[in-house]
């Protein structure tokens, strides 16, 4: 907290003609903000990114998401994307759009793409697997998840969904080889949510 403090009180003083080493220091301090949950602070400095550097696509692509934290889904649209097709983040930015209006098949289509982009980011096939998942595609929904889990095995939030894919497509036997790996309070934990969860996707 104290280092983004301190970085933020250099940015602020920084010229406007600053040199190109200022533009990556300012976007780590934005990103560092949004994983703090500062969003709004996040914003507030990319509005001062947006003077010093108008037009900047990573920005564009940080102001979509930190909209989104806050819920402020039509904010979000209203922001326009790079139109490079291919791109592997502005596809996982367009899958974020879709899943906050639960347009699943459009987010897993997107989601897709970004993933063929970067193949060895677990938290794009997470994002790819419950978007196929609630869109009903439960097999492949698991083989997205067990893909995910393979790359960052310690991750919970992949070994949920995975948990929870398996569940909903009738795989409860593996669901439960899963649950027995973890301690006796996660394994209920994770029962109850699971339980909840599948209440929550029925039709």
């Amino acid at each position: 907290m104290i280092k983004g403090l301190l970085l933020a009180a250099l940015l602020a003083s920084a010229p406007a003609e600053a040199p190109p080493e200022t533009r990556s220091l300012y976007l780590q301090l934005i990103h560092q903000a949004r994983a703090d949950g500062r969003t709004r602070a996040a914003l507030a400095w990319l509005d001062d990114f947006d003077r010093r550097y108008p037009g900047d696509a990573d920005a564009r692509l940080l102001r979509v998401n930190a909209l989104l934290d806050l819920g402020q889904i039509d904010a979000a649209e209203a922001v326009p994307l790079p139109a490079d097709a291919r791109n592997g983040s502005v596809n996982a930015v367009r899958g974020h759009l879709f899943a906050a209006r639960q347009r699943w098949a459009e987010a897993a289509g997107s989601y897709a793409t970004a993933a063929q982009a970067s193949p060895a980011d677990p938290l794009l096939r997470n994002a790819l697997g419950y978007a196929l998942l609630r869109e009903g595609r439960t097999a492949q929904a698991v083989e997205s998840f067990r893909a995910a889990a393979d790359l960052a095995p310690q991750e919970p939030v992949i070994r949920n969904n995975l948990l929870l894919a398996l569940t909903l497509a009738g795989r409860r036997d593996e669901a439960e080889a899963l649950l027995r790996r973890l301690d006796p309070a996660t394994q209920s934990r994770l029962r109850r949510q699971i339980a909840a969860e599948q209440g929550r996707m029925k039709p």
